[in-house]
């Protein structure tokens, strides 16, 4: 039964957050120690090492058309073992890789095992809430899971400096069991019997026939995909570019951490004012910012290098606050039509959005090797392409006459 107005406790949405937040552990954990594992494997092009970064976002884009689906036949609860299993065999992989290739196939396989829980604590959200209070619950679990990143480097590099890279990946491993065992324990199945699909691959062709019929899901999915794919060339790149345009190595951990706060401030603010404005009014107004910080930052630093370390981390702050109100609202916005196949739903819009993503990082993220000016030229493109988009469906004001 889905409940619109009813206050969730705090277990809810922590769990729900702690399943989510296991990719940005076993993303952004890993950021400091890129070089380290550079040279272990004998990978000393920093530009290839970033694909250890953008790969796992490959895995989490395919694996969840599959998991999504699967927990619409058995149950989300299921499908969230499967993926811890899958995510534990893939980290084995990662530690014992002895080339770059075979890491990266160790990344595509996590990635793969945690678009699992990732994917079905969406899907539990929508079972459970649905419009602005679902992007209320959207929001506050979102905050939460920022934590992660905001902690998850500097957590990296002291277990790094003090076990070595390769411990990373035992506490992700330690940090997922944890979770696992918690979600075991306390989080009651959503999918009730009598909304259980039979898995047949004609799932798949009745799920999309049943989400292309709404333009507004397409839309906000697309937009994810800019958006995303915008914030994954700073992601994969931000390494390089504070360690090695600027040199700032011990410092790395705390300038990230600080940038992942924004997100988590906003994010925060957006549940707080999602019930006031509306999703649609917020999105559209943080898309609009997020356009105009990218472009001036082009216009202002056109053929010039890098401005002073102050100036770029304001620039990517007030650029990342933008952030906060886009990702849980167009989700929320996307997902808000197709509750009735919220599991292939979130599988569909969660593939779509993630391999947009992927090849836009790749591209946009080679050029980033001397000068962060390039990353600002993704932003802008990845915004206006995604504010175009929005406005393609944008529902026209209602005009009430006496």
């Amino acid at each position: 039964m889905q409940k619109e107005n009813v206050r969730p406790n705090f277990e809810f949405i922590a769990l729900m957050a702690s399943l989510m937040s296991i990719v940005a552990l076993a993303i952004d954990a890993l950021l400091p120690a890129l070089s380290h594992i550079g040279i272990t494997i004998n990978s000393l092009d920093p530009l290839k090492n970033q694909l250890l970064i953008t790969m796992i976002f490959l895995g989490l884009g395919v694996g969840q058309l599959f998991f999504g689906p699967l927990s619409d036949s058995y149950g989300r609860k299921p499908v969230v073992y499967v993926g811890f299993g899958l995510f534990a065999i893939a980290s084995v992989i990662c530690v014992l890789a002895p080339s770059l290739e075979i890491m990266i196939i160790g990344r595509v396989l996590q990635g793969i095992g945690l678009s699992a829980p990732r994917t079905i604590a969406i899907s539990i959200i929508r079972d459970t809430y649905k419009g602005d209070y679902m992007a209320k619950i959207m929001s506050f679990v979102t905050a939460f899971f920022i934590l992660v990143p905001v902690v998850a480097p500097a957590i990296g590099k002291w277990i790094m400096d003090a076990f070595g890279w390769q411990s990373i990946f035992y506490v992700q491993l330690f940090f997922g069991l944890l979770v696992c065992i918690w979600f075991w324990k306390r989080q009651p199945e959503t999918l009730k019997p009598q909304f259980k699909v039979p898995f047949s691959m004609g799932v798949f062709a009745s799920g999309l026939k049943e989400f292309l019929k709404y333009r507004e899901t397409i839309a906000f999915t697309f937009a994810s995909g800019f958006v995303t794919g915008a914030f994954l060339v700073y992601l994969s790149s931000s390494q390089h570019v504070f360690e090695d345009q600027y040199g700032l190595v011990e410092n790395f951990p705390y300038i990230f951490a600080g940038l992942a706060g924004s997100v988590g401030l906003s994010t925060f603010l957006n549940g707080t004012l999602v019930l006031r404005f509306g999703m649609r009014k917020l999105a559209f107004m943080a898309m609009t910012a997020f356009c105009i910080i990218a472009l001036t930052y082009v216009v202002l630093f056109w053929g010039r290098p890098n401005p002073s370390v102050p100036i770029l981390v304001a620039f990517l702050f007030v650029q990342f606050l933008c952030l906060g109100f886009l990702w849980g609202n167009f989700r929320s916005i996307a997902m808000e039509p197709i509750g009735h196949i919220a599991g292939i739903g979130a599988a569909i819009n969660g593939f779509v959005s993630t391999i947009l993503s992927v090849p836009i990082a790749n591209f946009i993220g080679g050029f980033v090797q001397d000068t962060v000016w390039p990353m600002f030229v993704g932003l802008a493109i990845c915004g206006l392409l995604s504010l175009g988009t929005m406005l393609l469906v944008r529902r026209p004001k209602v005009v009430v006459t006496a």
